[in-house]
């Protein structure tokens, strides 16, 4: 069985939907009317070989604060979704993802317990059009609303675009590894507390 959910959200800021497929073969389909937004998420799928379609509609004319965060609202709620009660999953991942001069390491634990530590300095405040300080508000919300503790490190790294395609990058292959099943565990939960839904 696929594990796979939609999401919608509408605020009075944004108009979002999200379709997640954590077993699929990584194709993005990306519309956020932020450029260099939409190239990020794709990393996700692409490198992480799940399937998934963000289309939002947000209030870009003010900036893209707004769109970013709620973009990472939906797909941490579609992320919650599609796992399930997280029954034989490996649930820890983590991976070093190298661009030139960048390294990113980012460590998961597809827990319940949401949690984001951040050590990701960019060297320029905009990376084009888009404001470098938002990629740390999507990490957050998408941490906190799928239910994963998530740690982001950047060991090194000079060029603002390469530092953020490695966290992306890092997280679509740690995501991939937690989200995997482990053959051993026989559908059990990996939790000595017997659960990681409550």
């Amino acid at each position: 069985m696929q594990r796979s959910a939609e999401k919608q959200r509408k605020t009075a800021e944004t108009e979002i939907t999200v379709m997640w497929n954590l077993d699929g073969s990584g194709v993005g389909q990306l519309d956020t009317g932020v450029g260099f937004f939409d190239h990020m998420l794709d990393q996700i799928a692409r490198h992480g070989l799940m399937d998934l379609s963000v289309r939002a509609r947000g209030d870009l004319h003010i900036d893209a604060h707004h769109t970013v965060e709620d973009v990472g609202i939906a797909m941490g709620q579609a992320f919650r979704q599609a796992i399930g009660d997280r029954a034989g999953i490996q649930r820890y991942g983590h991976a070093y993802v190298p661009l030139d001069e960048a390294l990113a390491r980012v460590v998961v634990d597809i827990s319940n317990r949401p949690f984001l530590h951040w050590e990701v300095n960019f060297p320029s405040q905009k990376i084009g059009d888009f404001d470098a300080e938002l990629f740390r508000e999507w990490f957050y919300a998408f941490a906190i609303n799928a239910g994963v503790s998530m740690h982001v490190d950047l060991l090194r790294g000079s060029n603002s675009h390469h530092i953020a395609e490695c966290c992306f990058k890092a997280l679509a292959r740690a995501l991939r590894a937690a989200c995997a099943i482990d053959p051993q565990r026989g559908g059990a939960t990996p939790s000595t507390k017997g659960t990681l839904s409550a």
